[in-house]
């Protein structure tokens, strides 16, 4: 329930334009510090998914790897393994979604 209430609201950012997609332009993102959480598949390539988490946790920005690029695609309307969300309030509630 809370996942499908997760993805509804990533669905809002991207209409309100607080989304950025793709894994470069999220690593930009990252290492500006305007990524407030990043999003990746959970069946992304393994090396992308270092990728991302070691420049997460560099510049200590949440990750979370808890959705499948289906899942993803289906709430933003476009195939994307890397998300970042740009927004602090949307990326508080989405954490509190997932992690419960």
């Amino acid at each position: 329930m809370n996942r499908q209430k997760a993805l509804n609201l990533l669905g809002l950012a991207m209409r309100a334009g607080k989304l950025i997609t793709g894994e470069e332009l999220t690593i930009n993102e990252i290492r500006r510090q305007k990524a407030a959480l990043v999003l990746v598949a959970s069946d992304a390539s393994e090396n992308t998914k270092k990728k991302i988490t070691d420049k997460s946790n560099f510049y200590q920005t949440t990750c979370l790897i808890e959705f499948t690029e289906s899942e993803l695609a289906g709430a933003i309307g476009k195939p994307r393994k890397v998300i970042g969300v740009m927004d602090q309030g949307f990326a508080k509630k989405m954490v509190s979604l997932i992690q419960g």
